[in-house]
Order: structure tokens, then C-alpha cells, then sequence
């Protein structure tokens, strides 16, 4: 009985460690979901109906209004007339409009959040990954430390944090199209062009600070926990700023694409959709085809550039990969051409 017993276990727990790599996956994603979907509860928690006394309600309410052709009141109010405010001046710079862009961006309670996300899944994850290496580093194969590089294990938790700075990416656009103050932001700055520039300012200052502090914070956090025997790294060792300083602008282009992605489709729901997809579900779908075709295409891959860059020789996945900072400018193309699209199309749209 007690033999029975002992064998029982013992392939409960076989069972347990063959499986555990997909009840891993399983619960990331699902963290991924409960992300993605908190932020635009929030998001939507931050719309405030129109009250009275706010220069929509005015405008409507005013009997001497000023209309326009179809019988509609206007949107410049009689009390914006009598104060001479420039609404339609479009007297605006760069710098007025980016200083615009970070008011918006830093007073939007979801900013908040999906910061504190990012920083607590990427410190989380990656502070998880190396202390479970640490614990089970004597019961690990010969095979498994030779090839064991401590650096991408170490910032294994910004793959997760990614999908937090895509989202904030997304409803830095999406959410003026969603609440319609992308009218008003029209209005008063005509020349949409520089709009959307100023928010790319704005954005990669706030995506490049948050995502290398994520970087190195994961990075330290994971190799004090690395400690001996298991193998650990320095910032000196080769390839180890690189990968770091290199994953902050991964998870910070990765951001501005979810930008350009908002821009061309303008509505959250789709434009996150699309965002995870190419991360998660394209990569699933090119590995469906012929190999000799899959391996050419998964290189062109964000999630595979990303995977390149923070490894230790930039080499993780065969000779068939682009180096580091060519598989980076290779994304740094896909945010060029996005952005773009969405310029061409914001200025020939309506808003």
C-alpha cells in the first residue's frame, strides 16, 4: 500500500513538472487579460457627462447662440466670444502642445495605473523566474547551466510589462476618438500633424523612462537573487548593459506602435486587439507554415527581435536571427510605417 502510494506521488509529481511550463503560460496570459481589461474599465470610469456650466452645456443652453447652416448650435460658446478666448487661433507651438500632451497624459488616473502595472509585473515576474532558478539550480542538467544565460532570465518579467506600456500606447489616441475631446483638441490646434507629434514626444518620454527603470530594476532585483552557486551577471559583463539598456527601448517601441495602431483604427478595443495579436497570435500562425518559410519569417518577429535583444550574445535562437541593433531598427521600421499611416489618415479623416 505504501508502495502504491509512493509511486502514486511520484508521477503526480512528473505529471505536475511536465505540465508546469503550460499552467505557467496559462497564468500569464490570463494576467495579460485581466491587465488589458482593468485598464479600459478605467479608462472608461474617467469619462465625466457634461454638467452645467461647462461650455458644451452652454452652448446649448444659450438662446442667442451663434448656429451653423444645418440648425445645430455651435461649439464656441457666447461667453467664449465675449472673452475673446483664441479657440480657432491655432496659435500653438510644439512645445505649447506637448506641455498640453503630459497635462492630459498625467492627470488621467489609467497613466497611474498602467505605470504601477508595468513597474510591479516586470520587478514581479522577473524577481519569480530567478529565485525558482535559484532554489532548483543543484537539481538542473549539466546541458541546461551550460547554456543558462542569467541576463535574459533576469528580464524575463518585461515581456509581461510590454503589454502594459501597448495598451497606455493605444489609449493615449484611442481615448480622445472614444470620449470625442478630439474634437476640441482640433478646434483649438487645427494643424493635427504637429498634435500627433507632440504626443509622440510625450509618450516616448514617459515609455522610455518607465520602461528602463523597469529594465534595470529588474536586472539588479535578479541577480541579487541569482546569488552563488548559480551563475550571476554584472552590469560589466559583456552583453549585459546592452541587453538592458536594449529591452527599455524594445518595451518603449513596442509603445509607440500601439500609438501608430490607435491612430490607424482609433477605436481601443480593436486597436488592443491588434496589438496582442501581433505579439501573441502572428508568431503562432508563421510557425503554422512550412518550415523553411517559418524560420525566414519568425525573425521579422517583435517578440523574436525582443527575445535577441536581451540575451547575452543576441544569438538565442540560432545563426538565422538578426543581431541586437539590427533586429532593432527593424522594429523601429514597423513604428515608422504605422505612425505614419496614422498621420496620412488623420489629417483626410474626420474626427
Amino acid at each position: 500500500m505504501t508502495g502504491t502510494l509512493t509511486f502514486g506521488a511520484t508521477m503526480l509529481a512528473a505529471g505536475f513538472h511536465r505540465h508546469r511550463g503550460h499552467i505557467l503560460g496559462g497564468v500569464i496570459l490570463l494576467i495579460v487579460v485581466v491587465v488589458i481589461v482593468a485598464l479600459l474599465v478605467q479608462r472608461f470610469r474617467n469619462r465625466k457627462p457634461i454638467t452645467e456650466g461647462s461650455p458644451t452645456a452652454l452652448s446649448h443652453s444659450t438662446p442667442n447662440a451663434p448656429r451653423n447652416g444645418s440648425g445645430t448650435v455651435a461649439t464656441m460658446t457666447v461667453k467664449a466670444l465675449a472673452l475673446d478666448v483664441p479657440l480657432l487661433s491655432g496659435r500653438y507651438n510644439l512645445i505649447d502642445l506637448a506641455r498640453s500632451e503630459w497635462t492630459k497624459l498625467r492627470t488621467v488616473r489609467s497613466t497611474m495605473w498602467t505605470i504601477a502595472v508595468t513597474v510591479a509585473l516586470g520587478l514581479g515576474v522577473s524577481a519569480i523566474a530567478t529565485a525558482e532558478t535559484r532554489a532548483n539550480w543543484s537539481t538542473m542538467s549539466l546541458s541546461s547551466i551550460h547554456s543558462f544565460d542569467p541576463i535574459s532570465l533576469s528580464l524575463v518579467g518585461t515581456f509581461i510589462a510590454q503589454f502594459a506600456i501597448g495598451v497606455l500606447g493605444v489609449l493615449v489616441v484611442s481615448a480622445e476618438y472614444s470620449t470625442g475631446t478630439v474634437r476640441a483638441v482640433f478646434c483649438a490646434a487645427p494643424h493635427r500633424r504637429s498634435v500627433l507629434l507632440a504626443k509622440i514626444l510625450v509618450f516616448t518620454v514617459v515609455a522610455l523612462v518607465v520602461a528602463e527603470f523597469v529594465s534595470f530594476g529588474s536586472f539588479l532585483l535578479g541577480q541579487s537573487l541569482l546569488s552563488s552557486p548559480a551563475i550571476h551577471a554584472t552590469l560589466a559583463t559583456p552583453g549585459a548593459l546592452r541587453a538592458v539598456v536594449g529591452c527599455g527601448l524594445y518595451i518603449t517601441a513596442l509603445g509607440l506602435l500601439g500609438l501608430g495602431l490607435a491612430m490607424i483604427i482609433r477605436h481601443s478595443a480593436a486597436a488592443i486587439s491588434t496589438f496582442v495579436g501581433i505579439l501573441l497570435i502572428l508568431p503562432i500562425l508563421v510557425q503554422a507554415l512550412p518550415n523553411s518559410i517559418a524560420v525566414d519569417m519568425r525573425r521579422f518577429m517583435p517578440d523574436r527581435i525582443g527575445a535577441d535583444m536581451i540575451s547575452a550574445n543576441g544569438s538565442l535562437h540560432g545563426a538565422n536571427v538578426f543581431s541586437p541593433w539590427v533586429g532593432f531598427l527593424v522594429l523601429v521600421g514597423y513604428v515608422v510605417v504605422a505612425n505614419v499611416i496614422g498621420a496620412i489618415l488623420l489629417t483626410r479623416r474626420d474626427a
